[in-house]
């Protein structure tokens, strides 16, 4: 449903909403760019025992029917979703969107959430001191925490321990004010660390780069994915993945 400002919760998807209980594990809502920073902040997550990951919240732009800035297909999300067992939350945005109306779909959101049971946000940020800040205003109010579990990693590490692990993701969003257009569909591997530039994040934290994760502890199986057309469009260099295999909708 286009431009609709409600979120796609998946329905009985948590189960039963339940009060918050000392001592008990926190039910949290991961947010989900569909890049390697958010499924590895799902593998960390589920390392830990005092949290359990209950779903997914993606924000898709309505009119491309694909993630926000990344520019990643619905269909590949879904695929994600499926590998790694969890529900996912669409949350569908206008474009252009105005940042009040994505506060105020993304508060709305958020309270939908508390109410089925949900007890706090993760996101994937490394480092970005304000976009934090950012995200923790947004929750102000709404009865959830807020998780970070990947906040303060030193990012060529985590990178390197990112491919050493098994994940692997493309590049689906490159920056062409700071990286050139070729990189646009890469695999994120040691050979793309060597030929980033010097000034360039590892780990894409700084909007240099965004990503789709197809491989990975995270996920028990992999998921087969074939490049497409790279676009460039206002500065950016877009790479259209797919799942392998499948026919293009006539």
């Amino acid at each position: 449903m286009r431009g609709s400002a409600v979120a796609h919760f998946p329905p009985s998807a948590w189960g039963r909403p339940r009060e918050p209980q000392v001592g008990r594990v926190k039910r949290v809502l991961l947010s989900w760019s569909s890049g390697k920073d958010s499924a590895w902040a799902l593998h960390a997550l589920r390392q830990r025992a005092d949290v359990e990951v209950v779903g997914l919240l993606t924000t898709i732009n309505a009119e491309a029917d694909r993630v926000a800035m990344h520019a990643v297909r619905r269909e590949l999300v879904e695929a994600q979703a499926r590998a790694a067992g969890l529900p996912l939350t669409t949350l569908p945005l206008p474009w252009p969107c105005p940042n009040a109306e994505y506060e105020r779909r993304m508060r709305r959101a958020c309270e939908e959430a508390r109410e089925r049971g949900a007890e706090a946000v993760a996101f994937g940020d490394l480092f970005l001191q304000d976009v934090r800040a950012y995200r923790e205003r947004q929750l102000a109010g709404t009865g959830l925490g807020s998780l970070f579990p990947l906040w303060g990693l030193p990012t060529a590490e985590l990178a390197r321990e990112m491919i050493t692990s098994g994940l692997r993701a493309r590049l689906t969003c490159v920056d062409t004010r700071v990286l050139p257009a070729e990189f646009a569909g890469r695999e994120f591997d040691e050979a793309l660390l060597r030929d980033l530039p010097s000034r360039t994040d590892p780990c894409g934290e700084k909007g240099e780069f965004h990503s789709f994760c197809h491989a990975g502890p995270m996920f028990p199986e992999a998921i087969p994915v074939e490049g497409g057309e790279v676009i460039v469009r206002d500065g950016f260099a877009f790479a259209d993945l797919k799942i392998a295999g499948r026919l293009e909708k006539p």
